[in-house]
């Protein structure tokens, strides 16, 4: 049996109130610092250097805030995700975040290639009192090369707990030869989603829901959560729009994206 060799990237980030306080990194994963805009958090942008993922490589992060701390993590650009010889490319993120900090988790869009397998986990702890600001997407086909993802598998789970208890837990399978049925994506080429974890998150659900045009829903007290499907240009510009205003109106911070979104 041919063995092929298989990229194991990990990074580990803690951020205090003064700033960044430990890094651990080890290739293919790596993290800059770009200097920020005045008046903005620490911004840690995770880097892929391997520019993409086959079926068996694993990408894990681990970002974890201290009291009082702020930071924005987000990606250079979109995760490509190659065509599978039969194992899964696996993405694995751990959060961590203190009471009274604010993490604002902004990673760009996974692109699934035609045959990619991808398994992707996000567990968040938040202490009471902290704020979660996170989104994710992905974008099935390299679509302006006319590629249809016909082959391949996407498996996805949320969990988020608070005081140690589990607070909402999400989970979806998708196998491309079931993309376009009624009771799968129907012939969306996209789909997103952006979750706010707050005090006050109530306050925002009439934003939320004309940000969605309805899809948006408070889960529970704290928790706001909105879903993207559609064309994959559709899906980023609505994604886009709801960061800059979620991050106006709930964070009290500027309605801007992460500079590497607009570059």
């Amino acid at each position: 049996m041919i063995r092929h060799q298989r990229a194991q990237g990990a990074a580990s980030l803690e951020v205090s109130a003064q700033g960044l306080a430990r890094l651990h990194q080890s290739a293919p994963l790596r993290v800059l610092f770009p200097t920020p805009e005045p008046g903005e958090p620490l911004e840690a942008v995770l880097v892929n250097v391997a520019g993409g993922l086959a079926g068996g490589d694993e990408l894990h992060a681990e970002i974890r805030l201290r009291d009082g701390a702020r930071a924005v993590t987000t990606t250079p650009a979109a995760e490509k995700l190659y065509r599978s010889l039969g194992e899964e490319a696996r993405i694995a993120t751990r959060i961590a975040i203190a009471e009274g900090a604010v993490l604002e988790h902004l990673p760009q869009e996974a692109i699934l290639f035609q045959g990619a397998r991808l398994r992707r986990s996000m567990e968040a702890e938040l202490a009471p009192g902290a704020t979660l600001l996170a989104a994710e997407s992905v974008v099935l086909g390299r679509l302006a090369r006319g590629e249809v993802w016909r082959s391949g598998a996407l498996r996805d789970s949320w969990r988020l707990r608070q005081g140690g208890r589990l607070i909402w837990a999400d989970a979806m399978a998708l196998d491309a030869e079931r993309r376009d049925a009624p009771f799968g994506l129907d012939g969306a080429d996209s789909l997103g989603m952006i979750l706010l974890a707050a005090e006050g998150a109530a306050r925002h659900r009439e934003l939320a829901r004309d940000l969605t045009q309805g899809t948006a829903s408070l889960v529970r007290p704290g928790l706001l959560l909105l879903r993207f499907l559609g064309g994959a240009q559709e899906v980023r510009g609505a994604i886009a729009t709801a960061i800059r205003e979620l991050r106006g109106e709930a964070l009290g911070r500027p309605k801007s994206l992460p500079r590497l979104w607009t570059c």
